[in-house]
């Protein structure tokens, strides 16, 4: 079976795809004697992996995923990439208890997963500077040698405008703070617009989950939906016929062309913080350290081949004042709306506000 799998996989490098995306890469090997799950404490279920209405839910995942033999799979599949120059691969790390750990032991060295991503930012719990702070100071203890990928959103879980309960300002500000982030970012499709998750009727379900554990779970076809190119059209602009899964009427309203149209749309704001990381290799490719949250602004600093920026994010919609950094720095990001120190040597930031600066040598 591992034969036949690489087989497939040096198939398509062959006729040049750039790597894989592998689902569910910590569940490839099960226990050799088919032992069953023990069950878990109700009170060490996690719901960002699967609902609680999910009997997955339930186990303890001792037999089921996470063996050691998993590891030499990936081995295997890394040697086959190895072959291609520039081929990558991302995992996907479906542990709700271990999520991290596991990222960590599959990217660590250069002998296994390029990068892998867990549900520490696609669950629900709300994206304050202490939560983010949390997290990546526990994704440098957990993956040291490894790299993560991050996502807000994506196929499994609720829209993050909707999950987070996001103004329009908090999305800008997410935004900009992803591409500040050290690791690999993933976008999801519509987000870039600000769509909220559709709101899908029973009888319109096409995925299988929401369909069996109606109503407590509706599934995830209310982030699947198509994207509105533009407004005019019931389906948006997609498609003259059928859609697999109906348009929001919502996201008629902020459609691709409607967005086009206007300058200060999200979509141009994503394109401005992409540009931005674009520029700046600290943010691409360096390291982060001093990662803190001061009430509620996250601030940390990147750096790469002596480039240097400062990052600090009001992830509130109250103002907020912090210090600025000490030493020489240049205000940069004024196209994100980035702040810079006033008069009194202070960063005064407006409610989900960046200040973002560039260390100036001397």
């Amino acid at each position: 079976m591992q034969d036949a799998l690489l087989d497939v996989a040096r198939f398509w490098l062959d006729r040049g795809v750039d790597g894989f995306r592998l689902d569910t890469i910590n569940f490839y090997v099960h226990d050799k004697l088919l032992r069953s799950n023990p069950a878990l404490p109700e009170d060490q279920r996690d719901t960002s992996i699967a609902p609680s209405v999910n009997p997955y839910n339930h186990q303890r995942h001792l037999y089921s995923k996470n063996q050691p033999e998993n590891l030499d799979f990936l081995r295997r599949f890394r040697a086959v990439l190895d072959e291609f120059p520039a081929a990558t691969a991302v995992g996907e790390i479906g542990d709700a208890q271990i999520g991290l750990e596991i990222m960590g032991e599959y990217t660590a060295g250069n002998d296994k997963i390029h990068m892998c991503y867990s549900f520490e930012f696609l669950s629900r719990e709300a994206p304050t500077a202490a939560r983010f702070a949390d997290v990546l100071a526990r994704i440098d203890a957990a993956a040291p040698d490894g790299w993560a990928c991050l996502a807000f959103s994506n196929h499994d879980v609720i829209r993050h405008a909707t999950r987070w309960g996001l103004t329009p300002a908090a999305q800008r500000a997410l935004t900009t703070l992803m591409m500040c982030l050290r690791g690999t970012l993933c976008l999801y499709q519509g987000e870039e617009l600000g769509l909220h998750e559709a709101d899908v009727p029973f009888d319109a379900l096409q995925d299988p989950y929401g369909i069996e554990f109606w109503p407590e779970f509706k599934g995830r076809d209310g982030c699947r939906t198509p994207i509105a190119w533009e407004s005019s059209h019931q389906n948006g602009g997609f498609t003259q016929g059928q859609p697999w899964l109906p348009i929001s009427h919502e996201h008629l309203m902020h459609s691709v062309a409607a967005q086009e149209a206007d300058p200060g749309s999200l979509l141009h704001h994503y394109r401005r913080a992409i540009s931005f990381r674009h520029a700046h290799k600290a943010l691409a490719k360096g390291s982060h350290s001093d990662v803190r949250a001061e009430g509620d602004v996250l601030h940390f600093t990147r750096t790469h081949k002596g480039e240097t920026l400062f990052v600090a994010i009001n992830l509130s919609g109250e103002p907020a004042v912090i210090d600025a950094p000490a030493g020489n720095w240049l205000q940069v990001g004024q196209e994100l709306g980035s702040t810079g120190p006033a008069p009194d040597g202070k960063l005064h930031l407006g409610p989900w506000q960046p200040a973002l600066a560039l260390r100036v040598p001397g």
